[in-house]
């Protein structure tokens, strides 16, 4: 398996030759030698043919075949990594429905996306447990949707530098997609902020450790897209623990930046990364432990089912604290039954942008003697 990232991995670099495999395992056969040919064949063969994931049958079926079956349960498997599978459960509690205008920002891994994609788009949405819906021609149909977005360990808030809509929120998700919608109202841009990060507090998964390489770079741990099994009393235990750690990570970073004169350019793109990341996780868990509060004040009951009564409790909570808040402002008494979700926190993250966007014009050299005309 070694041997197969080595020769089929990514970032690499070079790859290890049949002369240095065999060479490397002298001695690891009890002190002996291993035969030399059948490593030499065992080279070659891992060469020519890599190895690839373990998928059951039963799995790469339904993975294929969305909903024929009629499982509880279907798998929209990603071809890169097992982990960030997208489970389709037909059982999940409606969160919510209504109609958006989508819009592309930024694709898989934070690239920009092209321009011929990006335009605004019209769509029933379909909030399901922890997955999003997008269905574009008829929502009442039984037709799969056009667009699937999980929710898990994604941050929801409302898009304060886009100004060319009104009621534009922002959804950043685990792979760093980041969506634009517009929304109806007001009141339903805050209504559909409130209940993605809700669904993603309460089923968010806790995130695997980081892999560890040889080259010391900044990786993203992975976030895992299955459900969690913790109560709602132990996620909000763990949010917040999470909160100070990441919280004390970024007032470390920031007090030990890199030299500005002596550090090189990937020690300070390694700093912004990790900046960026650090920042991005404590509005993150910032806004989990806000509506999970906010879910704790009107869930009375021990089940992880969403009532339609409880999630209008809960929307009333939101727009009942903004509005304390507000008239808190013009020296009335501020209500403090829960914390503000009018306007949660919001990462500033740049988007890196494509070679094809970059201006290729100039400004046209003017003499100097045409100037003073």
């Amino acid at each position: 398996m070694l041997l197969n990232t080595d020769l089929h991995g990514q970032n690499v670099g070079k790859t290890m030759s049949s002369s240095k495999f065999v060479s490397n395992l002298d001695g690891m056969n009890d002190g002996e030698n291993f035969n030399r040919e059948l490593l030499r064949t065992l080279h070659s063969s891992i060469k020519s043919e890599p190895l690839e994931w373990a998928v059951d049958e039963e799995e790469l079926k339904k993975g294929m075949l969305v909903g024929e079956d009629g499982d509880d349960e279907v798998s929209l498997h990603s071809k890169a990594n097992p982990f960030l599978d997208i489970t389709q459960d037909s059982m999940a509690p409606l969160v919510k429905e209504g109609f958006l205008q989508r819009k592309l920002h930024a694709d898989i891994d934070g690239k920009r996306t092209p321009w011929g994609k990006r335009g605004w788009k019209t769509f029933y949405g379909v909030l399901r447990g922890m997955v999003l819906y997008l269905q574009k021609d008829n929502h009442k149909s039984d037709q799969p949707a056009s667009e699937v977005a999980s929710v898990h360990h994604s941050l929801a808030g409302q898009a304060a530098s886009y100004n060319k809509k009104p009621h534009v929120l922002r959804l950043q998700t685990a792979d760093q997609r980041v969506f634009l919608f517009q929304a109806s109202s007001k009141a339903e841009m805050h209504s559909w902020i409130s209940r993605i990060n809700l669904v993603s507090a309460l089923h968010s998964s806790p995130p695997f450790p980081a892999a560890v390489g040889s080259q010391r770079r900044f990786f993203r741990p992975i976030l895992p897209a299955v459900q969690s099994a913790h109560t709602m009393k132990r996620q909000l235990q763990f949010h917040s623990g999470m909160l100070e750690s990441f919280k004390k990570d970024l007032s470390y970073l920031l007090k030990n930046p890199p030299g500005v004169k002596k550090a090189k350019a990937k020690e300070l793109e390694e700093h912004r990364l990790r900046a960026e990341y650090l920042q991005h996780e404590v509005c993150r868990y910032e806004a989990y432990v806000q509506v999970l509060d906010a879910w704790k004040s009107v869930k009375k009951t021990d089940d992880d089912l969403m009532s339609a009564t409880e999630l209008l409790l809960f929307d009333d909570v939101v727009r009942g604290d903004s509005a304390g808040e507000k008239k808190g402002e013009d020296g009335l008494k501020k209500s403090h039954s829960s914390p503000s979700l009018e306007s949660l926190p919001q990462a500033v993250i740049k988007v890196r942008r494509n070679i094809s966007e970059r201006r290729t014009y100039r400004r046209p050299a003017i003499p100097r003697w045409k100037k003073e005309f």
